[in-house]
């Protein structure tokens, strides 16, 4: 009888998501078993749990899933996740933590295509803002568009902390080349003139971008929205859009709505989830893994 396919889901945060649940079941996953409340600490003992408990053949059936809500965290205990193995027992590990790093990948996948296909080019060099972008969808979005070359800025509500949660970024995951910088939110219209993309990813229900900002962005080309609660974080952007010119847009820019950036999201994390399951050897996936799978999704259609 073959074993089980067993995914041990692990957050800091008090409940796992449901959602990550139904993706990791749906994937192939028959068994997914939540750790709440989870200390970074507590980390090497439950994966050395894992992998001793099944023999050779079962830890290849056998996964660890990192959800929360922060991104600093999931990805500390993916690598000791990582660090934990034993061979030859070792199992894949997986760090989302709230979606973010399948959501981002997504959204940045689809900027990508329509950077290329409508405007003829790419990330090198482009002025990109991540609007509300304090928040992991917000920072693994600047990682990965900084990691093509843009040049992008992380908006928040307050500049100090958004300085830190650059900082914070380029040192951990950019190995201090990616150059982000952090600003606040409400000196927008200081880079009206320059911004080439845009990233809304704040809270629910909060637009970050009014219709005149859209309009005075000069050489805007692509606005991608991932908030779905009215009213939209970029005015003109609606959560259907995928590639959809922007009404009042003086650059022609397009705009990618939250449902449209979803597809691309939910295909990502159900392309890795399953991969998890069908590979002979252990693999460790977080934003950048994201990003690739995502690029693959978004290239075929």
């Amino acid at each position: 009888m073959e074993k089980p396919y067993i995914l041990h889901m692990v957050t800091a945060a008090k409940n796992l998501s449901p959602f990550d649940v139904n993706m990791a079941v749906d994937a192939g996953w028959t068994n997914c078993v939540p750790y709440t409340s989870v200390e970074s600490e507590e980390v090497q003992a439950l994966v050395q749990d894992a992998i001793f408990s099944r023999g050779p053949s079962g830890v290849k059936r056998t996964g660890m899933f990192f959800g929360g809500r922060d991104m600093h965290i999931a990805m500390d205990m993916l690598k000791i996740c990582q660090n934990s193995m034993v061979p030859p027992f070792e199992i894949s590990g997986f760090a989302d933590p709230s979606g973010a790093f399948t959501t981002a990948a997504g959204m940045v996948a689809k900027v990508e295509k329509a950077l290329k296909e409508i405007h003829n080019t790419d990330f090198k060099d482009k002025c990109v803002l991540a609007l509300g972008g304090t928040g992991p969808v917000g920072m693994a979005a600047a990682l990965i568009a900084a990691k093509q070359g843009a040049k992008v800025k992380i908006m928040g509500r307050q500049k100090d902390n958004a300085q830190r949660v650059a900082e914070l970024c380029n040192e951990k995951y950019g190995s201090n080349m990616t150059g982000i910088q952090g600003e606040a939110v409400n000196m927008l219209d200081s880079f009206l003139d320059e911004v080439d993309v845009v990233f809304a990813t704040a809270a629910a229900g909060v637009q970050v971008m009014s219709a005149e900002q859209v309009k005075l962005a000069s050489q805007l080309k692509v606005a991608a929205d991932v908030n779905a609660v009215p009213p939209s974080g970029i005015a003109g952007v609606g959560v259907m859009d995928d590639c959809v010119a922007i009404e009042g847009s003086a650059s022609g820019a397009v705009g990618i709505g939250a449902l449209a950036i979803g597809n691309a999201k939910y295909q990502t994390q159900h392309r890795l989830l399953k991969a998890m399951c069908t590979t002979d050897k252990p693999v460790y996936y977080h934003f950048e893994h994201a990003f690739k799978m995502a690029r693959e999704f978004v290239a075929e259609k």
